[in-house]
């Protein structure tokens, strides 16, 4: 197939991200409207309609992290009564639980995405909500750690709604806006965890299975709410026409990756920028207590700091400076104030200064909804389960691998045998690691006037 000539891009065009016909490609014309579907075609006729479609998937996410969030003060001490209070033996088993749960997401992303592409939205979005509330009954009820281990894998299976939920705003939102909506999606994990633990810590001191029962009837509210007012947003005609089980699997999926040279580089962004937050839930309790002498209260403090400037920078600012800017500034903008803040931590030798590093890698939080907005922009809507099924792969991944990388550097470097006594080498690691991501931003990260026809029909 003939490539069409290189355009400087001049600003969103309605078909961007959609795969045009011959008729298009063949077209000299600059602005020639391609005469397949647009990406707004898929959104509902009415603003009214869109915004209750947008509002539903936020609060979807905001009660999924809710829900996670009101189990994390108590899990490990659930945990710690079936392990007969022997501390280090739960220490092994959480370890466990957390492998798990990443690795079940793994393998579950990328077919809830193949799912959604074939069978629509709403349905696989609604299976999750209900299977997620029906799981944490099934956990308050456990009577032993085996059946809680069950358990945590089938909340693996059904919170994957992440997929499903990234690629309904691709379907309902115009391409420009779509990193100020990945904003508030952004937002909504920001005060899932802070709202969440607080809630979960108060109820886990009457009962430490009262969270369970507590997360369970958000869940199944969230289900009978979406069950009203969630519309579909991909129509049957763009629907793909079978579930293809050679992409709904992981490695399938990173198979569809590489058939977008410029998705599979911002992939690469996903995977790198992910590994590096892992730094947080794998360190930083320690890290904290070790360096600082912060116990859990200051801990607690720090960490709502942290969600307050997420939610600030999701919500507020996202949308605005990407419109000012565009995605890509604002995704390469975002990684350096990552590496950045990263870098303080790492050297910081006491707690002050720690907490300067705070707002400035809180800016970090431009990059997810400009790296999400950036792929949505190079694939179509028949596929755009199966590409947020691959991402939530790599995520996964990134879980499965950062917890061995963060906390084995903490333990080397604290050793009296290491080369030199570095705490914070876990958050220099994660510096880096940002860093990388710059240099591939830099190289992959470009607004396309019109996604690559060809590879569209081969993925379909």
């Amino acid at each position: 197939m003939a490539i069409a000539p290189k355009r400087r891009w001049r600003g969103p065009r309605p078909w961007a991200g959609v795969a045009p016909c011959a008729a298009a490609i063949n077209s000299s014309h600059p602005d020639t409207r391609p005469c397949g579907p647009s990406v707004t075609d898929s959104i509902p006729a009415s603003g009214a309609r869109r915004s209750a479609a947008l509002a539903f998937i936020f609060v979807t996410i905001l009660i999924d992290v809710l829900s996670f969030g009101l189990i994390i003060p108590v899990l490990p001490h659930l945990i710690e009564q079936f392990a007969g209070g022997d501390t280090a033996h739960a220490a092994y088993w959480v370890a466990a639980f957390g492998f798990l749960f990443a690795a079940i997401q793994f393998v579950t992303s990328p077919i809830q995405g193949a799912l959604s592409d074939r069978f629509g939205r709403r349905p696989v979005i609604l299976i999750s909500c209900l299977g997620l509330g029906l799981d944490f009954v099934f956990m308050a009820l456990a009577p032993s750690l085996a059946w809680l281990l069950v358990g945590r894998i089938i909340s693996g299976i059904t919170s994957a709604s992440f997929t499903t939920a990234n690629a309904y705003v691709a379907d309902v939102t115009p391409a420009d806006k779509r990193a100020k909506s990945y904003g508030l999606l952004g937002a909504a994990f920001g005060v899932g965890f802070i709202v969440g633990p607080l809630i979960g810590g108060q109820l886990g001191e009457i009962d430490l299975r009262l969270p369970f029962w507590f997360a369970a009837g958000l869940a199944l509210v969230n289900f009978c709410y979406g069950w009203f007012v969630l519309p579909e947003s991909l129509p049957k005609e763009k629907r793909s026409a079978r579930f293809d089980w050679s992409h709904a699997n992981p490695l399938g999926s990173l198979v569809l990756l590489k058939r977008y040279p410029q998705v599979f580089g911002l992939a690469a962004v996903v995977f790198i920028a992910n590994l590096a937050h892992y730094v947080y839930p794998s360190v930083f309790v320690l890290f904290a207590d070790y360096q600082y002498q912060w116990g859990p209260r200051e801990v607690s403090y720090v960490l709502a700091i942290v969600g307050v400037l997420n939610v600030i920078v999701q919500a507020g600012l996202v949308g605005r400076i990407v419109h000012a800017i565009g995605e890509r500034r604002a995704l390469i903008i975002g990684l350096c104030f990552g590496a950045v803040g990263f870098a303080i931590y790492g050297f910081a030798d006491v707690g002050w200064v720690f907490l300067i590093g705070l707002p400035i890698s809180a800016i970090w939080g431009l990059a997810a909804p400009s790296t999400q907005a950036l792929i949505t922009r190079q694939v179509g809507a028949d596929v755009q389960g199966r590409i947020q099924g691959a991402l939530m792969s790599l995520v996964s991944l990134a879980g499965i691998i950062g917890p061995a990388v963060f906390a084995g550097s903490f333990g080397y470097f604290i050793d009296d045998r290491a080369p030199v006594h570095l705490p914070g080498a876990p958050f220099l690691i994660a510096s880096v690691l940002l860093c990388v991501a710059v240099g591939i931003a830099w190289r992959y990260a470009r607004v396309p006037a019109q996604a690559a026809p060809a590879v569209m029909a081969e993925a379909g």
